[in-house]
């Protein structure tokens, strides 16, 4: 047996991972060495991908529902005629408007989404969304305001790292996490922070942590820019050089009362001041903000202050600093906000805020959805409010789902497409965030894909066929090209796609079809990166030409030849400031909005809780041996395999629940039964509960089974951010009651 290399698909920092096969036994887990972003790390969980792989819930037949309820097995033929049918049918009827398409792929397999594309546009849809709708979308925002991309700091290399809402110890989120937080934790010379309700893990490594009363960050956020600004720790040449707006902002944070708003985040307001000239006296600052902020009030105001907390210290572009790195895909492409067509809710980066999903389509509207497309993903479970979900899946004249098991957004499909597992295509993923030296990484099929199954690349390419808009007379000459190398291709499509405006439209379906074959075994269905390779080589041209690629073609021939994946783009300090969007190429400090949103915090607070609902829980946590939801045995965790509800020693005794019992979690929308979990992690009025539960599996003796709380069962859709629609997660209004008998 030998070791083949591929990549973990459970979180973004997708760590490079070799395999050893037994059979189709992902027998033996490692780190790859070789991998130039990971370099043989990795985390536990990456150990457990068999069950991913071989778990009992694999679909091999499309399906298609019964009047009763049922599925049955159809073929391929069938299936694609019916849903391309069906779809054409919505798209006479009410506009191709009206199809709307979520997903496009987790956290490992992004690549048969970029196929979605060419079949969407062939039917005029516009609407689209994905999980970054319910994280990202706020602070995308702001950060396209600021400075017109997204930022990663270079935590290797921080004296000073700052994580606000997020636990890397156990989220990951950039490359060897948990090896980088213990060099700054043993360093006497740099430092720590964390702000965070939670005592996390990485709280633990902290020289401070600030832990703030549940959905208070903004009060401690803004009062750490409100010492920089009262003590006068801002960067005055920096700001000068770089930023624009920055003395309105400043003088918003003037006369901050900074002991009160260290009140009303419950941390001691001489913490507050140290730490935030901790960051002042730095010669470089990285902050990571994650979903504890990003799905909690005030999230995209947090975002916002976050920012300004190292803009005002001049830790832009700076070795350890904030850096706009390059992307291979710019995952928020769009910069424009629209309005969706019923609810007039902000599309942010393209994607409809996941929260109003549903009222887009249980209404009477005429521009109502009235078809969806969910690829690679499970809104019935993982988006808020599972029952209004239900709801309005049932509304739905065509829903058709991709994915490889019968999920529980599956169930609510009248078609359901099986697609071949993550390790048995040529995949990627679009999470390429780091400077200097940024990681693309094609992974090989390690496997033939299950029998009835096919990778998504070839579904969608069986849905453009459908529609019979190319024939074989357009796609033979770019065939012939494709045979003559890459040289001759590049013209041959350049010249086709101006040509002819139907190849253009439909670009992705063009590759896969004419470059697709004549690429090495296994890898047609990575054509549509030769495109991107191209963007991406005319978008960055020295940094790809430092990382050793002449351009688009030879960038493309680097990834069909790095089984361990490639730098594709390597930075200098000081690129930063060419990649800011602005005519004057400065940052753009001063936000209108969020300088408005500043002055409602002097009122403090908003209670969210109440008498009847006193405790705030947080859903979705990370724990050792949760992961996203592809992992649908509950047999994979060697622990916590109910998913505990974690909460105070003092709450637990006011309540009357013990360690180990039975409690009932009710929320304004549900109720569900929990393993109680006495945790010194939680402060009293906060509770919480993992991700990744809740999921129907099959277990030995045939009967399906539900392990743990799906959190979403909880969660209603009009808890959500006032700005970008993202939900409130973090921020639960609860009771916790115990069990009779317990």
């Amino acid at each position: 047996m030998t070791w083949a290399q591929t990549a973990c698909i459970l979180c973004e920092c997708n760590c490079g991972i070799e395999v050893e096969l037994d059979g189709r036994t992902l027998d033996r887990i490692r780190g790859d060495k070789a991998h130039p972003g990971t370099q043989g790390y990795t985390c536990n969980k990456a150990m457990r991908l068999d069950r991913y792989q071989n778990g009992p819930h694999r679909l091999t037949s499309p399906m298609r529902r019964q009047p009763d309820g049922s599925y049955e097995e159809i073929d391929w033929d069938t299936a694609i005629a019916e849903v391309v049918a069906g779809l054409e049918r919505i798209r006479d009827e009410h506009g191709g408007q009206s199809i709307f398409y979520y997903g496009g792929g987790g956290q490992g397999n992004h690549l048969g989404g970029a196929y979605s594309g060419a079949f969407l546009r062939a039917l005029g849809s516009r609407y689209r969304s994905s999980a970054l709708a319910q994280e990202k979308t706020g602070e995308a925002w702001v950060e396209h305001s600021l400075y017109g991309g997204h930022t990663r700091g270079e935590f290797e290399h921080a004296e000073v790292a700052v994580f606000v809402g997020k636990n890397p110890w156990m989220s990951q989120s950039f490359p060897r996490a948990r090896i980088v937080l213990r060099e700054i934790a043993k360093d006497p010379e740099r430092s720590m922070i964390v702000i965070d309700p939670v005592l996390t893990d990485t709280a633990r490594l902290a020289d401070f942590h600030l832990r703030v009363q549940p959905g208070t960050d903004a009060w401690c956020l803004a009062a750490m820019v409100a010492v920089l600004v009262q003590e006068d720790l801002v960067d005055h040449e920096f700001l000068a050089a770089h930023v624009s707006g920055a003395q309105a902002v400043m003088a918003r944070f003037a006369d901050v009362d900074v002991a009160r708003y260290a009140e009303a985040c419950g941390v001691d307001e001489a913490l507050i001041r140290a730490a935030a000239r901790r960051i002042a006296g730095a010669t470089s600052v990285s902050v990571f903000e994650d979903l504890g902020i990003q799905q909690a009030p005030n999230s995209t105001l947090c975002s916002y202050v976050n920012r300004l907390l190292w803009i005002l210290t001049g830790n832009f572009g700076n070795p350890g600093g904030m850096h706009l790195h390059t992307s291979f895909v710019n995952l928020f492409r769009d910069r424009r906000v629209r309005r969706t067509p019923v609810t007039g809710a902000p599309i942010i980066g393209g994607l409809v805020p996941c929260n109003v999903i549903p009222d887009e389509i249980l209404t009477e509207h005429p521009d109502r959805f009235r078809a969806m497309i969910v690829e690679s993903a499970n809104p019935a479970h993982s988006l808020a409010d599972s029952e209004r979900f239900r709801e309005a899946f049932e509304a739905l004249d065509l829903v058709v789902v991709i994915d490889v098991a019968m999920t529980e957004t599956a169930r609510q499909a009248h078609y359901v497409l099986p697609a071949a597992s993550q390790y048995e295509k040529a995949e990627a993923t679009f999470f390429n965030f780091e400077f200097p030296d940024n990681t693309f990484h094609l992974r090989r099929a390690l496997l033939e894909p299950l029998p009835g199954t096919l990778p998504e690349a070839e579904i969608w390419a069986r849905l453009v066929r459908g529609l019979d808009l190319i024939g074989e007379a357009e796609l033979a000459p770019l065939r012939a090209a494709a045979g003559e190398g890459l040289g001759a291709y590049a013209q041959a499509f350049a010249q086709a796609t101006t040509d002819n405006p139907v190849l253009s439209s439909l670009a992705p379906y063009v590759l896969y079809e004419t470059l697709g074959p004549a690429l090495p075994d296994g890898l047609a269905g990575a054509a549509a990166l030769w495109g991107l390779a191209h963007r991406c080589a005319m978008t960055y041209p020295d940094a790809v030409r430092r990382a050793g690629h002449a351009d688009g073609n030879a960038l493309f021939e680097a990834i069909l030849a790095s089984p361990s994946g490639v730098v594709f783009t390597r930075d200098e300090y000081g690129d930063d400031f060419g990649r800011i969007v602005h005519p004057d190429g400065r940052i753009a400090l001063e936000l209108p909005e969020m300088l408005g949103e500043l002055e409602t915090l002097r009122s403090g607070p908003v209670r969210q809780t109440t008498e009847r609902f006193p405790i705030v829980l947080s859903v979705g946590e990370r724990r050792s041996f949760t992961a996203n939801d592809i992992f649908r045995d509950p047999g994979w965790r060697k622990r916590d395999a109910d998913g505990a509800l974690r909460v105070s020693a003092d709450d637990a005794q006011r309540i009357g629940v013990a360690d180990g019992g039975r409690a009932r979690v009710v929320t304004a929308r549900g109720s569900a039964e929990a393993t109680v979990e006495v945790s010194e992690t939680m402060l009293a009025g906060h509770a919480s509960l993992p991700n990744g539960f809740g999921l129907a599996y099959t277990g030995a003796d045939g009967q399906t089974v539900v392990a743990g709380v799906a959190p979403n069962s909880l969660t209603s859709s009009d808890w959500r951010d006032a700005f970008a629609g993202t939900p409130w997660h973090k921020h639960v209004p609860a009771r916790i009651e115990p069990l009779a008998g317990d």
